[in-house]
């Protein structure tokens, strides 16, 4: 078992094996999902861009910059 120690600041270094086993390196992200009261789980955070592929539907009909524009400045209330 892996062990790690709080510093005053509330941060720990994750043992290398456990980051192994994780698949995080520096920069990666991790969540902590509580499991039950007072126990949870590390989980690395770093899904691929990929699939997040299809989440938003393409247009139906596409926007020109100044239609863009207008919408903006109509929306902030300055319609020109």
């Amino acid at each position: 078992m892996s062990k790690a120690t709080i510093t005053s600041k509330g941060q720990i270094t994750i043992p290398k094996d456990v980051r192994h086993r994780l698949g995080v390196d520096a920069g990666d992200r991790i969540e902590f999902v509580e499991i039950e009261p007072g126990v949870f789980k590390i989980i690395p955070a770093t899904a691929d861009v990929t699939e997040l592929k299809g989440i938003v539907t393409k247009p139906k009909h596409s926007v020109t910059i100044e239609q863009m524009n207008k919408a903006i400045r109509k929306r902030a209330g300055r319609e020109h």
